[in-house]
């Protein structure tokens, strides 16, 4: 190992973990438990505004960036993010699990680095996720990038689910990933994912947040996020909701509101929704306890067995649902793998904390896996540890001292160019 390479594994300089997703990227030192930032994976874009009208901000204020060439202002984060503005869009960078828009991208990176690490990046050897389906083009302009524009001293990309189920513990896991956008299965051997097998559905979070939209609207709740709110009245369940609009600026985009909206329908989901540990019965759901939930305007009620009925479609046979992802994607590896990848389902993902989700898919797997296979499914308890398994398994990969010498480092960067991410990068 160079003396070079002994470096990035020392306490004094921390190794950076970034781990992109549809609904935030985290970002943290390796070695800590926990991502120092989450950062919403969307990017406000509005024009500038004149001089006079900069809502008490300045134009070195790093949330905010403004390039004069194309004459528009970037917002990045919650706190800048969730502001009404006029006629400010709400763009992301993520397509398909991978990172599509490079400009917003990288406004994004360059508030990490200012805001979040506030440290300069040519100090701190960095770590990326990226989804197992990537594709070569991507990973070598990410390499660029990094050395480019960063001049980071040292790069590693590693597949998510890799990570996720290093996370655990695990060099062989059946991952099984629901998040934002979708729900992906990903055999993960010897530390290798197995490509050829990877399965995944469109079902996720934002499906089901449609789901939900539709079904409260349905019913007729009005649903005005928060920024719409001045004030509120107590009012009795089930009582027409009654409050005072806020006077907001004009021309506020559809992008923007629907994003709003997103967020409030994200809150509904996460605190209502559970799911069965068998398929939807209508008399079984019926008998479980409901859930109160007070909406922003202050309209509040109980939710009984809708909220087993909506979960359901995270299961739904005919979207292939995570049961049947997870059979099928292990069908497609080789014969002596499958028990190994049985004995070790790795469950991740933000969606995957929906009461009940883990259970289930134990039983959906336990149906369809043969008969004398032994089935374990590994789901950390804690809400942190799911949400974050591959920026976990990331934070822990980059601090061990036999992983220092599989950096690419800056040098062999200017030797050998971006292809080396194919080469040293599985």
């Amino acid at each position: 190992m160079s003396a070079g390479n002994m470096l990035y594994g020392g306490d004094e300089i921390g190794a950076l973990v970034f781990d992109p997703g549809h609904h935030s990227l985290r970002v943290g030192y390796a070695q800590e438990d926990t991502p120092k930032a989450e950062i919403p994976s969307v990017v406000g874009v509005a024009p500038s505004a004149p001089d006079t009208n900069m809502d008490m901000e300045t134009k070195s204020d790093n949330n905010i960036t403004q390039n004069n060439a194309d004459n528009r202002k970037y917002y990045v984060d919650t706190t800048y993010v969730n502001v009404p503005r006029t006629q400010m869009e709400i763009q992301t960078y993520m397509k398909d699990g991978m990172i599509d828009n490079w400009d917003l991208f990288e406004k994004v990176i360059d508030y990490t680095y200012a805001k979040v690490i506030q440290s300069e990046p040519e100090y701190h050897p960095v770590l990326f996720s990226e989804a197992s389906w990537n594709v070569r083009n991507n990973r070598e302009k990410l390499t660029e990038l990094m050395f480019e524009k960063y001049n980071v001293p040292a790069f590693y990309l590693v597949k998510n689910a890799v990570l996720a189920a290093f996370s655990s513990g695990r060099a062989t896991a059946l991952v099984v990933d629901s998040g934002a956008t979708h729900t992906s299965a990903v055999p993960v051997h010897e530390g290798y994912v197995l490509s050829q097998a990877v399965v995944k559905s469109p079902l996720g979070g934002d499906y089901l947040s449609m789901q939900c939209r539709q079904h409260l609207e349905k019913q007729g709740i009005d649903l005005s996020p928060v920024y719409k709110i001045a004030s509120k009245d107590v009012v009795k369940e089930r009582d027409n909701a009654r409050f005072t609009l806020r006077k907001l600026p004009d021309n506020l985009t559809q992008s923007w509101q629907n994003y709003m909206l997103k967020s409030l329908l994200q809150d509904f989901q996460t605190n209502i929704l559970q799911v069965l540990e068998n398929p939807y019965d209508e008399r079984v759901a019926a008998q479980i306890p409901s859930v109160h939930y007070e909406f922003p305007n202050g309209y509040h009620q109980e939710f009984g067995s809708e909220r087993f009925k909506l979960a359901e479609s995270l299961f739904d046979h005919a979207m292939l649902g995570a049961g049947q992802l997870a059979s099928t994607s292990v069908g497609m590896c080789d014969a002596d793998v499958r028990l190994s990848l049985f004995g070790s389902v790795v469950v991740t993902g933000g969606n995957t904390l929906l009461q009940g989700f883990p259970e289930r898919l134990n039983r959906d797997l336990q149906l369809r896996a043969p008969s004398n296979t032994r089935l374990k499914m590994i789901s950390a308890n804690g809400s942190v540890e799911r949400r974050f398994g591959a920026w976990i398994g990331g934070s822990i990969l980059a601090s061990i001292g036999t992983f220092q010498q599989m950096w690419i480092s800056s040098q062999e960067y200017e030797e050998s160019g971006k292809g080396q991410v194919e080469r040293k990068c599985p």
